[in-house]
């Protein structure tokens, strides 16, 4: 029999409508099992290679396991954005994936606000979740639109660039001598003023990436090579000091105990990166380029390099050169300050 009624209550719709070619599916009302029979016979009738699609019902954390599996080797941090996806699905009590709304995510996201998750974590969350559902219908591992694409990220309060003027440098340089007994602290922490490198790019440098005026990053975050200029003293100072302690070791925390006992005010995340923004602050000061600026940085969005463009000397002065001058109008003659 093609349809028959189960003792739940359903519609069963058994059909074979070539030698062979079998279809079966449960439906809710005899109706929709029969409409499914006409469906199946009506298309193997004009494409015989045809079969019914079958529903999707596979949860969250089988999702995140395809992309594990067809993704997360292309990314460098592919371990640790398994993990923190694993811990959603937890979290989301892993549905069933085509059914997941953006209400549900929102519903969890403000849960975790109010249990004290930083908004900037949770708006990395919400990309990266976006990001499987995105990657796997690119890969046409699913058909359905991305569950969360309404879902706005949190609006962030712009963080304060620090940086430290030449006194400040010259107060942690003298501390970093005095109390620093990893010789490799002043030397990377040179770099990073110099070129604007990250604490980890510069620790990274090896003498052959040292030459010819320049210096080479290769471990950047953006994965791209990046070469920067640099002074001739400089090259030779890093060249010394290669000959005299060997390549760099990981100092890092050294330098945050030795910034600690500067007793500079940085805003909070700012440690070894306010070498970063005091150079590219710098830069932007002496009239630098903030399209070469964006180069010597790595950064790949230049909107992530117009944060310094406020530094210019002249930022935003086309206001009171281009600005409608009938503002003079408001101002009476006993108002003249002549």
């Amino acid at each position: 029999m093609a349809i028959e009624k189960l003792p739940d209550g359903r519609w069963k719709a058994d059909i074979e409508p070539v030698k062979g070619k079998r279809f079966r599916k449960t439906f809710k009302t005899k109706a929709e099992a029969m409409r499914f029979e006409s469906t199946c016979r009506a298309k193997v009738v004009e494409t015989p290679e045809w079969s019914p699609r079958l529903k999707d019902t596979r949860r969250l954390q089988e999702l995140i396991d395809r992309w594990a599996t067809l993704h997360a080797h292309t990314l460098s941090d592919g371990d640790a954005r398994r993990r923190l996806l694993d811990g959603m699905a937890k979290d989301l009590r892993n549905p069933i994936a085509i059914k997941m709304t953006g209400k549900q995510y929102a519903e969890y996201r403000a849960k975790q606000l109010t249990q004290g998750a930083n908004p900037k974590t949770l708006n990395n969350r919400l990309g990266y979740l976006r990001s499987v559902f995105n990657v796997l219908h690119q890969l046409e591992e699913i058909d359905y639109p991305n569950p969360l694409a309404r879902v706005k990220p949190l609006r962030l309060q712009e963080k304060e660039l620090a940086y430290l003027t030449d006194a400040q440098v010259e107060h942690l340089f003298a501390v970093i001598h005095e109390r620093c007994r990893t010789p490799h602290v002043a030397m990377v922490a040179a770099i990073c003023l110099a070129t604007g490198a990250r604490w980890g790019e510069a620790q990274a440098l090896t003498p052959e990436r040292v030459g010819g005026g320049l210096v080479t990053f290769v471990n950047t975050k953006g994965k791209r090579v990046r070469s920067i200029p640099i002074d001739p003293l400089l090259e030779q100072q890093i060249h010394r000091h290669f000959k005299l302690h060997g390549t760099f070791s990981n100092c890092l925390n050294s330098f945050d105990k030795t910034l600690d006992a500067t007793k500079l005010v940085l805003p909070a995340g700012q440690a070894s990166h306010v070498l970063r923004h005091t150079f590219a602050s710098h830069f932007v000061i002496n009239g630098g380029n903030i399209l070469t600026l964006q180069k010597i940085l790595g950064h790949q969005s230049l909107a992530m390099t117009m944060r310094y463009a406020h530094l210019a000397p002249d930022h935003l002065q086309d206001a009171v050169s281009f600005g409608p001058q009938a503002w003079k109008n408001a101002f009476s003659s006993e108002a003249d300050p002549r």
